[in-house]
């Protein structure tokens, strides 16, 4: 049995007990549902609408192995159809039927509620070739759109959510619980297949009726909430709310840490109001639609974190319990939860406020370093800018940004060395026909690298400076560090916002007044993350490259070898008579192949000329 009741689908074996198959009056299939109670279904509103008026639900997985049909309606408001949101987005697609009578409660299952990212799941439904159901897997890819929504891959191309899926469970394979609900499949013009569900905590949000069967703890510590007399609800700070929402919105940098002190109230209000448009389940229908009252690039997206917590007075292990909770990783709860996180290879979008106020706060560093080494994102929020908050911006930001650029580093000087002297190597060899010119590669490689190896040099100048020079940024400049800095790349590679170490845009915010985390510095500075792609495009093209002159060298030497064995017979044939006119082809041939550069497309051609000669003449001879 599930965690939330009912059969979890743990046996791929095995039809789920809460499967149902949905037809419409014409007794074609429909689409598929979810038992929730004895007398209630869940399914997708557009199924509702293609059965018209009268559906009939039937039990695929009933325990006696018949399969009983059972009419069903919708079950009165519960019926939220799909729209479109400002931006063309889908939202909603949810329904709730009544059954005429009910099933057993062995047969129901509760939604759970759970951390997806990257996480292989599987549905059961009933396309058209597979009516009585069959097991669907796919990887979930990460959200979209504004409702929170989450996109789903297919393990392999036939496993497409096609008609007959609609409204089909979705599993967590590791787990068997159900956490969501399929609402639909397609392929774009470029032939890519995606599916695509309504997650438990967005479906709890269209009907909240349904909050009762679903379990699991909430995305949100009760006290991150806004207050409930709405004090602050007109509080906004809207450059960090525009801060907050990139973030959520996946900007590209992994860890960012932020300073809201205890008499701020327009941050808290405003960190309150990210943290809670961006939970699924506490989205309302205003920030859905993005009502002109949300100041521009404030509202973040549905599912912009899948943790939130209050740090205060709590243990780094009863966090590392939530989050393993959060995760799913309730195999092995003998061990400690840290361990668990540790062999995991889950990631989620985590989000703690009051780290220096935790019961341990050095211990909840070391969690965070973990959960930041395995992929995880992290939103820190400090309540002041004391000891934790440099010794956070030291362990998280700064020395995992030099780490990161010193493996580019590395990389680049790679791509640069051998991988760029095995192409000129094979460049010397023959000529590079059908090949792309690689020159703009190196030269950026070259200048990327340059970039990095001064900015290593301007770090060492800043550690030798001394403690009153470090000092700067409480003047509203630049620690020495490079945090904040304005750092600017000559060769143009990589200029974009963020600090020098290449953390990434929105890591660590400040203003000119010099408080940590109230804005910016602007300037352009190294963006390791467009380097990282730099570097993955010229090395991709390098091998690349290096592939097809390696297949020139290859035609090249079978071609010497035809020449040599096609020269023995024909000496043979000749019987010491010479022939002028094949000995000049056979010539010319062996030395277009001994030049370097091998045109091996002209070699071919002479060779080819001269091996026909001399089938031509053995035809002749023969005569």
């Amino acid at each position: 049995m599930a965690a939330g009741g009912g059969d979890p689908a743990a046996s791929p074996l095995k039809t789920p007990s809460w499967a149902v198959r949905i037809r419409g009056a014409d007794g074609e299939i429909a689409g598929a549902g979810i038992l929730l109670t004895p007398d209630q279904v869940l399914t997708c509103a557009h199924v509702v609408d293609r059965a018209e008026d009268r559906l009939t639900a039937e039990f695929v997985g009933a325990a006696d192995h018949s399969v009983p049909a059972v009419p069903a309606r919708v079950d009165g408001s519960a019926y939220v159809p799909e729209t479109r949101d400002a931006d063309g987005d889908p939202v909603g697609d949810v329904a709730l039927l009544r059954l005429d009578r009910p099933r057993p409660v062995g047969e129901t299952v509760r939604l759970h509620r759970l951390s997806a990212p990257g996480r292989e799941v599987r549905m059961y439904g009933f396309p058209y070739a597979h009516n009585g159901g069959i097991w669907f897997r796919s990887t979930v890819v990460g959200g979209c759109g504004r409702d929170g929504q989450v996109q789903l891959s297919p393990v392999s191309p036939g496993e497409l959510a096609s008609p007959g899926c609609s409204g089909a469970g979705v599993a967590d394979s590791r787990t068997g619980e159900v956490i969501g609900m399929v609402l639909s499949g397609q392929q774009d013009q470029h032939g890519n297949r995606f599916s695509f569900m309504s997650p438990a905590e967005t479906i709890a949000r269209h009907l909240p009726r349904l909050k009762p069967h679903i379990v699991g703890p909430t995305a949100v510590d009760e006290r991150l909430l806004p207050a409930a007399d709405g004090a602050s609800q007109d509080l906004l700070d809207e450059p960090f709310a525009q801060r907050l929402a990139a973030w959520l919105r996946d900007d590209g940098s992994q860890v960012k840490i932020s300073v809201v002190g205890p008499g701020d109230a327009a941050r808290a209000a405003t960190l309150r109001r990210a943290i809670t448009l961006a939970d699924r389940e506490l989205r309302t229908a205003v920030s859905v639609d993005r009502a002109s009252l949300d100041p521009p690039g404030t509202v973040p997206s549905a599912g912009g974190h899948d943790l939130a917590v209050d740090a205060s007075g709590v243990s780094a292990a009863e966090i590392a319990e939530r989050i393993a909770e959060r995760m799913g990783l309730w195999q092995h709860p003998e061990d400690p939860p840290l361990d668990r996180i540790r062999a995991s290879r889950a990631t989620l979008n985590l989000v703690v406020v009051g780290v220096d106020e935790a019961a341990d706060p050095l211990s909840l560093l070391d969690l965070l370093d973990v959960l930041r080494a395995g992929g995880s994102r992290l939103l820190l929020v400090f309540r002041e800018d004391g000891d934790c908050h440099r010794r956070a911006r030291d362990r998280l930001l700064v020395r995992p940004g030099r780490e990161r650029r010193a493996r580019l580093v590395e990389r680049l000087r790679e791509i640069t060395g051998p991988l760029a002297q095995d192409l000129h190597e094979r460049l010397a060899a023959v000529v590079p026909h059908g090949v792309r010119p690689l020159d703009s590669d190196l030269v950026a490689a070259h200048a990327a690298l340059a970039g990095l190896l001064r900015a290593d040099d301007a770090d060492d100048a800043d550690d030798a400076d001394d403690a009153d020079d470090a000092d700067d940024e409480d003047a509203g400049g630049v620690d020495r560090n490079g945090v904040g800095r304005g750092g600017v790349d000559r060769n143009g590679v990589g200029r974009g916002d963020g600090d020098r170490d290449g953390v990434g845009r929105g890591d660590e915010d400040r203003e000119g007044d010099g408080r940590p985390d109230s804005g910016r510095v602007p300037g352009p500075v190294l963006d390791l993350a467009r380097y990282e792609r730099l570097a993955d495009r010229a090395a991709g093209r390098l091998a690349k490259a290096v592939a097809q002159l390696d297949r020139l060298r290859d035609r090249r030497d079978e071609l010497a070898g035809r020449l040599r064995g096609y020269h023995v017979l024909h000496q043979h044939a000749l019987r010491g008579e010479e022939d002028p006119e094949v000995d000049g082809l056979y010539l010319r041939a062996h030395a277009l192949l001994r030049a370097r550069p091998c045109d091996v497309r002209a070699a071919e051609a002479a060779v080819d000329a001269y091996t026909r000669r001399v089938d031509d003449h053995g035809e002749g001879d023969a005569r």
